[in-house]
Formats: structure tokens, C-alpha cells, sequence
């Protein structure tokens, strides 16, 4: 009997997960507001995800994709230019929330220490968030500055499930090395959710997975 790999892949929802992943996200998901403070976070009268990433991982494209809306999440053509934390509502559903890209090399070091207090802030004082998507981009797996958000999780007891993006962009032969470098990181960290989640914004692949798993959290 062979050992099952740590992280295996989430598998594909079954019909009744899936319909209920498609249902949340059928409704209207509009943007609600941007924050640059923890005043101005709204109201924790819902559950909310969090979609964190290096900057130019996809994670606009990858919110999109989710959401069935093209312009819904915009991505900057400057690394770091966005500075908020950007929340989407869905109907009946939870709040998506949209951290900044990190990883930028551009942004004056003020702005880079008000950004990661204000993220530090959010992770480990907002009661109502279940989970945080920390989106990997599958050409180059994770990154030194992925392991500073992974272990800022892990301080802040916030489940965390590392998503792949641009997996259409990888070759076969280098996907499973890929694969196992990413599980070796998460390995290390005690917040990482045992499943990987493989996405192509472009192919749509993933999707209706992520849309199921989102969906079936309480």
C-alpha cells in the first residue's frame, strides 16, 4: 500500500458541493469598500475569506474567474500600488477579502510597515475569518516572501490553504517538482490546510473547486 502524499490535491466537488459552490457565486458579488485602517473594516456580521499573494501571482484574475465577473478585482500594473484591503460581498454569502500583493521591492519602507501592521492587525483580530488563500504562483512554488505571509498565519492561528495559480503555464516535466517543493514548505507550517488547490483563471480549472470549499465553510 503506497503512503499518501502530504497536501494531496483537493478533490473535484461532488454534484450536491458543487451545485452549492456554483449557487453562492451565481449571485452578485459587488465591490463594498476599500480599507487602509482597522476602522474601517465593516461590520463582522458574516463569515470572510482572504486571498493573499506575491504581487503578479493572479490574484485578481484568480477572484474574477470566481466570481464570474472580468473587472470585478483590479489588478495594478505597479507592484504594490495597492495598499487596501478590498472587500467584495456575495449574496447571503461571506465576504471575499483581497489583501494586498506583497513582495515588492518598490514601495517606500514606510508604506511597506504600515501595510504589514495593518495586515498583522487584521489576521490576528478579525473573529470572523475562516480561511486565507495563500496564492502560489505553480511556475516557480513558493517564494522566501509567501514563507513571511505563511508564518504570519501560523502566529495569528489562521487556517491558511495554499492555492496554485497559472498551473496551464507549467510544463509536465516540472510539475511535480514543483508539487514537491510546495508540500516540503507547508510541511513546516502548523496553519497550512492538508489540501492543495490547483487553479487556471485562464482554463477555468480549479474554479469549481475553490468555489466548493468556500462554500462549505461555517
Amino acid at each position: 500500500m503506497s503512503t499518501p502524499l502530504p497536501f494531496p490535491e483537493a478533490d473535484a466537488p461532488d454534484d450536491a458541493a458543487r451545485e452549492a459552490g456554483r449557487k453562492l457565486f451565481a449571485g452578485q458579488t459587488d465591490f463594498l469598500k476599500g480599507v487602509v485602517a482597522m476602522s474601517g473594516l465593516p461590520p463582522d456580521d458574516r463569515l470572510e475569506v482572504c486571498f493573499a499573494g506575491r504581487s503578479n501571482v493572479g490574484k485578481s484574475s484568480l477572484i474574477n474567474a470566481l466570481t464570474g465577473r472580468k473587472g470585478l478585482a483590479r489588478a495594478s500594473n505597479t507592484p504594490g500600488r495597492t495598499q487596501e484591503i478590498n472587500y467584495f460581498t456575495t449574496t447571503d454569502g461571506p465576504y471575499l477579502v483581497d489583501l494586498p500583493g506583497y513582495g515588492y521591492a518598490n514601495a517606500p519602507l514606510p508604506v511597506v510597515e504600515k501595510w504589514q501592521k495593518l495586515l498583522k492587525s487584521y489576521l490576528s483580530g478579525r473573529a470572523t475569518l475562516r480561511r486565507a488563500f495563500v496564492l502560489i504562483d505553480a511556475r516557480h512554488g513558493v517564494k522566501d516572501v509567501d514563507e513571511e505571509i505563511m508564518t504570519l498565519l501560523d502566529r495569528s492561528a489562521v487556517t491558511f490553504q495554499a492555492v496554485l495559480t497559472k498551473t496551464d503555464k507549467v510544463k509536465a516535466k516540472d510539475r511535480d517538482r514543483v508539487l514537491k517543493q510546495v508540500r516540503e514548505k507547508l510541511s513546516k507550517h502548523p496553519a497550512a490546510y492538508p489540501e492543495l488547490v490547483l487553479t487556471s483563471s485562464e482554463k477555468g480549472d480549479g474554479i469549481a473547486t475553490l468555489r466548493a470549499i468556500i462554500a462549505s465553510l461555517d
